[in-house]
């Protein structure tokens, strides 16, 4: 073993100068020769780096819920408020995970994922492999595989692909939805829920409207209002008609008496 520093060293057999950092004769380093990058996907990139550095969008904190605007290229902030961290990073999850994400990014779950999370907060999501936790978009949730959804599932809007089929054991709340595959699920719409041509929704549906296209399939209960109306509060309050003679309260009036025969 030799000093690190050593410029030579001898050898302790044939007493021959020589440096410990000389490359051997005969020894070839082959390295790894990369394929270029194709010009066009090049050139595209660094578009698309330079359409989200010039980007900016509105946040809003996670705890005291003030807005800011942050640049695109951002990937966390610090909310000016209440100085809590705000991350602004995209997942794309190839393999299992079951760490808790809380971001203002993207989330793509892919064929190959396993999305264990006990909780999951994004501003859109791209729904492909397993999903067994609880999940809430702010924005849009497109889901595109089919199989079992275990965990609450919450967006401001929300589109089941055509390749589709799930089933949701827990309600999903969202503003709207547009289902172009195969559901079955409890729903609680505040505006809009759509079954588009060869889409099938079964289970019961609260919302202000529903619609179903040609060749679409609904089955289920279905209430148009709000969500905490009852039954009863959702019929209109009938009023008594012009005609209609009032009731009159006799419990106290003196007995009138019968006419002579």
């Amino acid at each position: 073993m030799e000093y690190a520093a050593a410029k030579s060293s001898i050898c302790r057999q044939c007493g021959h100068y020589f440096s410990p950092f000389a490359p051997k004769p005969g020894l070839k380093l082959h390295e790894k020769e990369e394929a270029p990058a194709p010009e066009n996907s090049s050139i595209l990139q660094r578009f698309e780096d330079f359409w989200k550095r010039q980007r900016s969008s509105v946040i809003e904190c996670f705890e005291c819920n003030r807005k800011q605007q942050v640049c695109g290229a951002a990937t966390s902030t610090i909310c000016p408020g209440c100085s809590a961290h705000i991350d602004l990073r995209d997942y794309k999850i190839t393999s299992g995970f079951s760490r808790t994400i809380r971001t203002r990014g993207d989330v793509h779950l892919t064929a190959k994922g396993d999305l264990s999370s006990s909780g999951v907060i994004c501003r859109s999501a791209l729904i492909e492999g397993r999903l067994r936790g609880n999940l809430h978009c702010d924005d849009t949730a497109t889901i595109n595989f089919s199989g079992r959804i275990p965990g609450s599932l919450s967006a401001r809007h929300v589109i089941v692909e055509r390749r589709a089929d799930i089933h949701c054991f827990r309600r999903v709340r969202v503003g709207s939805i547009e289902i172009k595959g195969r559901m079955s699920a409890e729903i609680i719409a505040q505006t809009m829920v759509m079954v588009h041509k060869k889409g099938s929704l079964e289970g019961n549906v609260t919302a202000r409207a529903i619609s179903v296209e040609k060749g679409g399939v609904f089955f289920g209960q279905l209430i148009i209002g709000q969500a905490n109306l009852t039954q009863g509060e959702l019929l209109p309050e009938q009023k008594p008609g012009a005609g209609s003679m009032p009731e009159t309260d006799i419990s106290g009036a003196a007995p009138q008496p019968l006419p002579a025969t």
